[in-house]
């Protein structure tokens, strides 16, 4: 049984409907960030056998998505996903470059499909010193900067599990140092906890933020199963806090996409996805 069909049907025994609300008051129950918050989902995660480019987008409009992100790799099939974008009305609001260091062509892709982000992440390599690391990425992102302004395409960095930029501070030095209203971080709320409580770095990134990935985290699996365990839970049946994670959110005033990045699947799957979002980002 799904927790809200059986919250329902428990609501009477505990006294009156009006404990609902109450019970579901962590996962965002009173669609307190509807207006705030538009959902995505990461493109490369649908799975349902069969279906054209355009049918996927389709369907993620009919399951409650608002956008997508696309990859570098798709640009040579420009032409469809501008297609697709057409037919369905689902907006494709940036591109995932990962750590591939041709920031140009990832910031004109995204402009090219109505785009206005490109996702990097900054590679660390852990045989050379850190500071090598940290210098040569914030080079490769000022090389790409003058094509962000040019095309109107923000670069966010993401926090990842690479061992680099594990603390907010780190993240807020970075961003700093760069200086530019076209850089700003791309905050993974699940790959933070390893390291570190969500609402902190939501508090000190403030604005720096300038899109949100959403996956969540179980510490107790974490601890119990191994490692990547912590990832293996449903959306809101983990151990991140979430309305503390909203109200941070709405602290710092962020009005922006949310993106799923969690193991994706057919149509079911994608549309569980959704309803999981809605939940615990309090769009509901």
């Amino acid at each position: 049984m799904k927790r809200r069909d059986f919250l329902y049907r428990t609501a009477p025994a505990l006294g009156t409907a009006a404990a609902i609300p109450a019970l579901l008051s962590s996962h965002g129950s009173s669609a307190e960030m509807t207006g705030r918050l538009k959902k995505g989902v990461k493109f490369n995660m649908v799975k349902e056998p069969g279906l054209s480019i355009v049918d996927r987008f389709k369907m993620l409009k009919d399951v409650g998505f608002d956008g997508t992100e696309l990859r570098t790799e798709n640009r040579d099939d420009l032409k469809t996903y501008l297609e697709a974008i057409d037919k369905s009305d689902l907006r494709v609001h940036g591109i995932v470059n990962s750590d591939k260091p041709d920031l140009e062509t990832a910031v004109k892709f995204s402009h090219d499909v109505g785009g206005d982000s490109v996702l990097y992440v900054a590679k660390y390599d852990r045989k050379r010193p850190l500071m090598e690391s940290w210098n040569e990425t914030q080079s490769i992102i000022k090389k790409g900067l003058p094509a962000a302004e040019k095309y109107g395409v923000k670069i966010l960095v993401e926090n990842v599990w690479a061992g680099f930029l594990i603390s907010a501070l780190d993240m807020e030095r970075y961003v700093d140092e760069i200086g530019s209203p076209w850089f700003g971080a791309y905050y993974d709320v699940g790959n933070n906890v390893r390291w570190g409580v969500p609402e902190h770095w939501i508090d000190i990134l403030g604005e720096r933020i300038g899109k949100l990935d959403i996956k969540e985290w179980d510490e107790k699996k974490h601890q119990s199963e191994g490692l990547r365990k912590g990832f293996s839970s449903p959306l809101g049946e983990g151990t991140i806090d979430w309305a503390a994670v909203r109200a941070a959110l709405k602290k710092i005033d962020y009005n922006g996409w949310a993106t799923a990045e969690v193991g994706g699947g057919d149509r079911a799957r994608m549309a569980e996805i959704s309803e999981g979002m809605d939940r615990i980002l309090g769009l509901v």
